[in-house]
């Protein structure tokens, strides 16, 4: 059974190390010996993250004579960021009506409160 191609794209979000090989990717492509540098692992480890990200189609590698680039597939996480606008439209949303609620409610609260602060007017006492 295959994952549907969202799903293989969450799972290799799931991992840091793969966030962070997208990360740098972003800056530009690179090859697997430079996108190494940072962690401590061994090459081939790092290759396997990489074929994770291809799987899911994140990432793509190139041939140039010897050197083996590695390139984001911006047009991968585009459809990450489709699936999640729809959550960040609904949530948006929520909030907003949140905010307008606890504005609601702090108006009343400084109307009671301005209500209190009011002085009485006192009638002179009468002797």
């Amino acid at each position: 059974m295959h994952a549907d191609p969202l799903s293989l794209k969450f799972a290799a979000l799931a991992d840091p190390t793969r966030r962070a090989i997208l990360a740098r990717l972003a800056t530009g492509e690179a090859s697997v010996m430079k996108l190494a540098e940072p962690f401590d692992m061994s090459l081939p480890a790092v290759s396997k993250h990489l074929k994770v990200l291809e799987g899911a189609g994140l990432v793509t590698r190139g041939r140039e004579a010897q050197w083996r680039p590695c390139r984001i597939e911006a047009s991968a996480l585009k459809e990450v960021d489709d699936w999640l606008e729809r959550y960040r439209r609904f949530w948006e949303v929520r909030l907003d009506r949140l905010e307008d609620y606890l504005d609601r409610l702090q108006s009343k609260d400084k109307t009671k409160r301005g209500a209190r602060a009011k002085p009485k007017k006192r009638t002179p006492a009468k002797k």
